[in-house]
């Protein structure tokens, strides 16, 4: 149906684009919702995802229509960033979540290293587990469809996830961070839309 609705924007029927907007809504509106971690008001996430199907609008030829949910919550989540950006907001751990400008300086140095272990345990992985790693928990992508857009099996993309997170442990317990454990979600604790 997505290629369908793209075809018909493609031609101008707003009704089309209504469609999209009710099959996506709520997705979008999570994905917004994680990237804010609670930062900004509601109505800020509702003007995100009205900017991001208001993107989808105007890129219409642009856009795979085998890829659309992917591209809605890219779009969704850097115009979420943006919008942070523009409020004044820190994204320490690469967006995933928000500093409070309240805290100590011993916390942001926690913060600051902890960023830095993440991104090196990033490194340390595979480039196609990197990409899963990226995808998964940077990107929000379900892992049906990390599957898809990668060519491996759900179960294949469930054990590089493990395997990632196994790596993040080991690097953050190899580096004296003894909370590690608690800020790694595995794949189960996640509604794989």
């Amino acid at each position: 149906m997505d290629l369908l609705w793209l075809l018909g924007c493609r031609r101008g029927d707003e009704g089309a684009l209504a469609r999209i907007i009710d099959k996506y809504a709520a997705y979008v509106s999570t994905v917004i919702y994680n990237v804010f971690a609670g930062a900004l008001p509601r109505e800020d996430i509702e003007e995100v995802a009205s900017d991001a199907f208001l993107a989808l609008w105007q890129n219409v030829e642009k856009v795979n229509g085998l890829k659309l949910k992917a591209y809605l919550g890219t779009v969704a989540r850097n115009k979420a960033i943006n919008k942070l950006r523009r409020a004044h907001a820190d994204l320490p751990l690469e967006g995933d979540f928000l500093q409070v400008p309240t805290r100590s300086s011993d916390e942001e140095f926690d913060e600051r290293e902890e960023r830095r272990l993440v991104r090196k345990a990033l490194r340390g992985m595979e480039a196609t587990s990197r990409k899963i790693f990226v995808l998964y928990y940077y990107e929000f992508h379900s892992v049906s469809q990390i599957a898809q857009e990668t060519g491996k099996s759900v179960e294949a993309v469930k054990k590089r996830l493990a395997r990632g997170r196994a790596k993040l442990q080991k690097t953050l317990n190899e580096e004296g961070d003894t909370d590690a454990k608690k800020n790694i979600r595995p794949v189960e604790q996640r509604v794989d839309s």
